[in-house]
């Protein structure tokens, strides 16, 4: 065959009158398909009271089974964002993440720490810790139903949902539960824990500088008051009440003496050349300088040593040549006392500086949302079951309908039909044995029903 024919062939195959023949294929095949969608709908409108029972025989099963299942109300609480910790190590990281600029995103603030205490507060109360002080306090091994700890853990987690919001930072804590009081009471108590656990652990710098400024000022004013003590003893025993002052008093007052002597001496000297020593004036002035000679030497104090140090019980106050002994004991036990009183100040003044710090730096639970008493169940939701159940129901009913009737449509000579037939055959006598077996036990289940109720037998009966 030439190419010219070939290609003759080739024009009149693909001409005009091959394209309108597959348009009216086409069309046809749509008419034939839109007629077949037209008698499946009639069929089922025909077989609509079929199809309403299935509806029917849905929705009571949907509804009885909506009713079995129990309610569960849900409870939630929200917390603010936790503060970050203040200090130059918070302040650098700011200043680290601004330089790096807004090209990270988040990641960087999480590589940076910056969303890390809420991420805390999530992980405190998913902890073990949290959750056995709930199932102790709530009793929820009884009320789940549960012997051992792990499972009611598990229970209890399934029932909460804890989420943060990563662009407010707010935590949600959301917990469901049968009873909506006790579901508000576990929410609230979640709160609880979590706060008393962050503060009970809470092992940052401030709190250990405030442990140990405590323990430092306790032993101080131990010390502090063993030295008031020891110097409150030494001063009353010794009629010391201030050295330095007493010395320089002294030592004036015993010029003062002295040059009172000198003159007085001088002036019996003088009465001496002129009176004898029986005359009154000679007799005054020679008392009076008696006088200030013993006022001196109590002044002055005797040469011989005392035992103890201390002052004569008759002696108000040290004498002179006692003053220098007791000033080193003096001064030794004045200076212990002021460096105590002085370390006890700064130590307090301390304490109260980390006392605010560490209440700073302690990340508080600020309660955004209280939990409340659900006023509507979350689960399940009856009107959706129903409607999903009424719409399944109505499926299965049209599939039934249509599956019938093009059942019996089909050629009793069809290989498919008669292979299921075959196949139900097989299967009929298993079925029937397992319809009486049924039967059997249901018959033995209603005599022994009869007879524990007191029902005489039907041969009882008869006799």
């Amino acid at each position: 065959m030439s190419m010219s024919s070939t290609k003759a062939a080739r024009e009149v195959m693909y001409g005009p009158d091959m394209d309108q023949l597959l348009a009216s294929r086409m069309q046809q095949l749509q008419l034939e398909g839109r007629g077949r969608r037209i008698a499946r709908i009639d069929r089922l409108w025909d077989r609509r009271k079929l199809l309403g029972k299935f509806v029917a025989c849905g929705v009571a099963a949907s509804v009885l089974i909506a009713l079995l299942i129990p309610s569960r109300y849900s409870s939630t609480t929200r917390l603010m964002p936790p503060d970050p910790p203040a200090g130059a190590g918070m302040a650098m990281l700011a200043g680290i993440a601004g330089r790096m600029g807004a090209s990270l995103g988040s990641l960087g603030g999480d590589l940076l720490g910056m969303n890390t205490s809420a991420d805390l507060f999530a992980g405190v109360l998913q902890s073990r810790t949290v959750q056995d002080e709930l199932i102790t306090k709530f009793d929820l091994r009884r009320i789940y139903g549960l012997t051992r700890w792990v499972d009611t853990r598990k229970v209890l987690a399934r029932s909460t949902d804890i989420s943060i919001d990563r662009k407010s930072g707010i935590l949600t804590i959301r917990v469901t539960d049968h009873d909506p009081k006790r579901a508000c009471a576990l929410a609230q108590e979640y709160v609880a824990q979590l706060n008393g656990v962050v503060t009970e652990l809470n092992t940052s710098s401030a709190n250990r500088e405030r442990v140990f400024l405590e323990e430092r000022l306790a032993q101080v004013k131990n010390d502090l008051e063993s030295a008031e003590k020891d110097f409150s003893q030494f001063a009353s025993k010794n009629a010391a009440i201030d050295i330095q002052a007493q010395g320089k008093a002294m030592v004036e007052s015993a010029a003062i003496l002295q040059g009172q002597l000198i003159a007085a001496q001088t002036e019996l000297q003088g009465l001496r050349q002129i009176y004898t020593d029986q005359n009154i004036r000679v007799r005054t002035t020679q008392a009076r300088v008696d006088e200030l000679r013993r006022q001196l030497q109590k002044m002055g104090g005797s040469t011989e040593p005392n035992s103890g140090g201390a002052a004569k019980e008759e002696e108000l106050y040290p004498s002179i040549r006692k003053l220098p002994l007791l000033g080193v004991t003096y001064a030794d036990l004045y200076r212990r006392m002021k460096v105590e009183e002085s370390v006890f100040e700064t130590l307090t003044q301390q304490y109260e500086i980390a006392k605010v710090q560490e209440a700073k730096e302690v990340p508080s639970v600020k309660v955004l949302d209280p939990a409340e008493i659900p006023e509507k169940k979350s689960f399940p939701p009856r009107t959706l079951i129903v409607l999903l159940a009424a719409m399944f129901a109505l499926a299965v009913g049209a599939g039934w309908v249509i599956g019938t009737d093009d059942w019996k449509k089909m050629d009793a000579q069809d290989p498919g039909k008669v292979l299921v037939l075959k196949m139900v055959d097989s299967m009929r006598p298993q079925l029937d044995y397992v319809v009486l077996k049924r039967n059997a036990i249901a018959d033995q289940v209603k005599k022994n029903a009869d007879r524990l109720r007191g029902v005489p037998a039907p041969l009882e009966t008869k006799q």
